[in-house]
């Protein structure tokens, strides 16, 4: 045991930003690029997540490796490049890690966290329903009910990604009073058991590797060792703009692989493309600039402010303008080859149309956005 631990403690200690970034770059060009069709049309890629768990890139955001968000960001920039459904795989990922870490929960924090970040134990997020509910978009799904010892979940949610049996996901329920008022909400950590029953989805346009499941519970058993926050409310106010500010990664990768793709056909079309819109030059001076604006957020990512949050939803919205004007670019760009079911520019088309509507979705960014300026300009 003790032998595993220091083999597990040096391999942590190479996660250098340089030898995270070498050893990300040469599993997207390599297994990762090699694999993208396959994920897109259902391979689960728990292989290569476990590859860029060991070399990293699912755990330098934690505190206890350094809080390095803008590493976080770039590598699954390159990821996303290769991959959009592998690189909201590490967003569902790391989130989850951030929940299990912030928690505080001591039954949360050893060895469980320690597993997840390497990438020895897989786990997502059940956050889409709530993070609406709290907009006052939609219903909360899941009910809890108090118990001795903790809480009795019952509810469904349609889909939620990165989870199997055997794994797990950060889920929020609202704590039902006996009249069925809800009193608050309380977080956890979902653990994919025989007491849940993982429902197959409708077949999606694209994105079909993330493994994406309804989930329904039946009064299933909280105990204070699966408790993330209780309240939740005040934690997620917390972590919501890291949460939010992840994503981006994703969405700037989607966006460079894109541009690839139109620049892949510049030698033999520039000569007709250049009449497009939205073209490589453009849309790379673009992406610069989020990628910029991204980075510098990353240094304060627990930053509570009004005004830190309005510029983390603005680089968001802008990851997912970016990723659907240059998406639609390179199938332009390529004409009839970017048109082929197998293509890049095909597959990127739609990865870039998940960008725009995984929670929260560009019309709930620009809703946020519109919100928290009323709140600081009053009519």
């Amino acid at each position: 045991m003790e032998s595993a631990m220091l083999a597990d403690d040096a391999r942590v200690e190479r996660w250098t930003d340089d030898a995270v970034i070498e050893q990300v770059e040469r599993i997207s060009n390599g297994p990762l690029k090699a694999a993208a069709v396959r994920i897109d049309e259902g391979h689960y890629p728990l292989d290569i997540l476990e590859a860029l768990g060991r070399a990293g890139a699912l755990g330098v955001h934690l505190d206890r490796h350094g809080a390095r968000f803008g590493l976080s960001l770039a590598a699954m920039q390159r990821a996303s490049r290769a991959c959009g459904a592998t690189g909201f795989l590490m967003w569902s990922h790391d989130v989850c890690g951030l929940y299990i870490e912030q928690s505080g929960n001591p039954a949360l924090n050893g060895e469980r966290l320690a597993a997840h970040a390497e990438g020895r134990a897989f786990g997502g997020t059940a956050l889409s329903n709530p993070m609406k509910a709290f907009s006052g978009i939609e219903p909360m799904m899941l009910r809890a009910t108090r118990v001795p010892g903790g809480y009795q979940i019952n509810g469904t949610l349609p889909w939620v990604s990165h989870i199997a049996t055997g794994q797990y996901c950060g889920a929020i329920a609202g704590v039902q009073r006996h009249d069925g008022s809800v009193s608050h909400e309380v977080m956890f950590m979902l653990d994919c058991d025989e007491r849940v029953e993982l429902r197959p989805c409708p077949v999606f346009s694209g994105m079909e590797g993330t493994s994406t499941w309804g989930v329904k519970l039946t009064d299933y058993f909280v105990g204070e060792q699966q408790i993330i926050a209780d309240p939740a409310r005040p934690f997620i106010a917390r972590i919501r703009s890291a949460f939010i500010l992840l994503q981006v990664g994703m969405a700037l990768g989607v966006t460079q692989g894109a541009i690839d793709s139109s620049l892949e056909v510049e030698p033999m079309l520039g000569h007709v493309n250049r009449f497009l819109s939205d073209r490589p030059d453009e849309l790379r001076a673009e992406l610069d600039d989020a990628v910029k604006q991204a980075q510098r957020l990353a240094r304060t990512p627990y930053d509570g402010s009004k005004d830190y949050l309005m510029e983390v939803l603005d680089v968001r919205a802008r990851g997912s303008d970016l990723a659907l004007r240059a998406a639609q670019a390179s199938l332009l760009h390529q004409g009839a080859r970017g048109y082929l079911m197998s293509a890049a520019p095909q597959r990127r088309i739609r990865e870039s149309h998940f960008v725009a509507i995984v929670t929260p979705a560009l019309k709930h960014l620009r809703f946020e956005m519109a919100r928290l300026s009323r709140e600081e300009f009053p009519a």
